[in-house]
């Protein structure tokens, strides 16, 4: 087979690449597209087998993705899903790399992340396109030797026919163009001193084995400083977990405790007013997010915090941090099932800060709620969603006016109250409390038990008695209401 050389990666005027096509990525990052999305990665990220890429100084996160990559072999302009398959020349095996430590700075484009030179390593042979069935083609990855990632193209997201013709639909594909086709779930993160192995793999058309043979990559340490009249890298728990895949492979805590399915029963059935008594009880009175309206009074919200705070806008750290995948949106791209999403906007009512499309993403995504003590723009559209949303007030303005996204998942304020990932999150029609882990247990039990005494209440003023010594209970209504437990319990 041909091998790819210099001529190869010469002929290629543009490298495309897809964000997210194998289902067993998109399970991993919590979301599966319904359309194909596409970055650019400049021709001179190309380089052959056997070389080595640079981490460069100063990053951590360099992430690696074994990929498919397909070369044209004639060009494309509005093709179409039949026909498109016949403008591809070969296949062969790529690395998609990247630093996560400078995504923030992107804005979406990942030209920084993923821009940099050998970061787009293709290899070593090429496969002719007519000799395979591009729905079953394998692709493998090996760090180290240890095998990461091992996937086929059967059930992509979207066949590589359809990527070809739906970019032609607005660009012409010219030949020697390659696109990188995604990376399956297993991508992980590389350290200088480790050897990095990606292999495509295909049943021919004559029944031989036909292969790209291994590209291998080697990772060096880059030695020259970023500059500081450009973007610096660095890194945070979020880029850690979406670089190595997970908390867990990242070497990350779990945010905040399992809120198992038998606790988040247990406080759905009491009110925060009952809540607040007990942990009134126990010494906690600063506990209530104040403040705020319901767009869904009705409903009750039981959920595990995730936090996001805003800075007051200063015009030159917006334009590093207010733009592109900023703060707001990573929260909002991370927040998982369950779970609450509570804002920091310090009470600020003069601008907005969630409108109809983040908090369809997060209504999507599984949230139970958004908190913010500050204001949401497209106010009809977000109260008209089926997530309930707390919030100061309706406001049109965007981040920019008043707040800078600036930062997640740390402790925040809002309210009035303090608010740590992981905390407990309870809210009805009577407010919202906040609830240590560790006394949620014990909180619930307790609170279940006074409702069932205030029934019994209920019913004796019902029946006339006074509250003198009724509520609370002394002694002798005590005993009275444990005779009438016990013979509920014997109904």
């Amino acid at each position: 087979m041909e091998q790819v050389n210099g001529d190869t990666l010469a002929a290629a005027r543009k490298v495309i690449a897809v964000h997210i096509n194998y289902p067993s990525r998109a399970a991993q990052r919590g979301r599966t597209p319904a359309q194909p999305s596409y970055f650019l990665k400049p021709s001179s990220s190309l380089s052959l087998t056997g070389t080595a890429v640079e981490r460069p100084a100063g990053c951590e996160l360099l992430g690696y993705e074994g990929e498919i990559a397909i070369i044209i072999g004639k060009a494309a302009r509005r093709v179409d899903v039949e026909n498109a398959w016949s403008h591809v020349a070969a296949v062969t095996a790529s690395n998609d790399l990247g630093v996560y430590d400078l995504r923030y700075a992107d804005k979406g484009s990942n030209l920084r992340s993923k821009g940099g030179d050998g970061f787009t390593p293709v290899g070593p042979a090429l496969i002719p396109a007519d000799a395979v069935d591009p729905a079953k083609l394998r692709v493998r990855t090996w760090h180290n030797g240890e095998l990461m990632q091992d996937d086929t193209t059967a059930d992509l997201l979207f066949p590589f026919a359809r990527l070809v013709a739906d970019l032609s639909q607005l660009l012409t594909l010219e030949e020697g163009d390659i696109i990188l086709t995604g990376t399956p779930a297993g991508a992980s993160v590389a350290v200088p001193g480790d050897v990095l192995e990606v292999e495509v793999s295909a049943l021919g058309s004559e029944g031989g084995q036909l292969s790209s043979g291994r590209l291998v990559t080697r990772v060096e340490e880059g030695t020259t400083a970023f500059a500081d009249f450009g973007a610096r890298p660095k890194a945070d728990d979020l880029q850690r977990e979406e670089a190595y895949g997970s908390r867990e492979a990242a070497g990350l805590p779990a945010v905040g405790p399992v809120l198992s399915p038998e606790l988040k029963a247990k406080l759905e059935s009491v009110c925060t007013a009952t809540l607040s008594s007990q942990l009134r009880k126990r010494g906690l009175n600063n506990v209530s997010i104040d403040g705020l309206t319901a767009t869904r009074p009705d409903r009750k919200v039981v959920g595990l915090a995730r936090t996001l705070r805003y800075v007051p806008n200063r015009e030159d750290l917006f334009k590093t941090h207010g733009g592109g995948f900023n703060a707001q949106k990573r929260a909002i791209d991370s927040v998982n099932e369950g779970e609450i999403l509570v804002m920091e906007a310090r009470g600020e009512k003069g601008t907005g800060t969630i409108g109809d499309i983040l908090a369809l993403r997060a209504q999507v995504r599984g949230a139970a709620a958004i908190i913010t003590d500050g204001g949401v723009r497209d106010f009809s559209a977000v109260a008209a969603m089926e997530l309930p949303t707390y919030y100061s007030n309706p406001h049109p303005a965007v981040l920019g006016r008043r707040h800078i996204p600036w930062d997640t998942d740390i402790t925040i304020a809002c309210g009035g109250t303090t608010v740590q990932p992981g905390d407990i999150i309870v809210a009805d029609s009577d407010g919202i409390l906040v609830i240590p882990p560790a006394l949620a247990e014990e909180v619930a039990n307790d609170s279940i038990a006074q409702e069932r005494e205030e029934v019994f209440i209920a019913e004796m003023v019902a029946q006339g008695h006074g509250v003198d010594g009724l509520y609370p209970l002394n002694a002798a209504w005590r005993a009275r209401y444990e005779e009438w437990e016990a013979g509920k319990a014997n109904d």
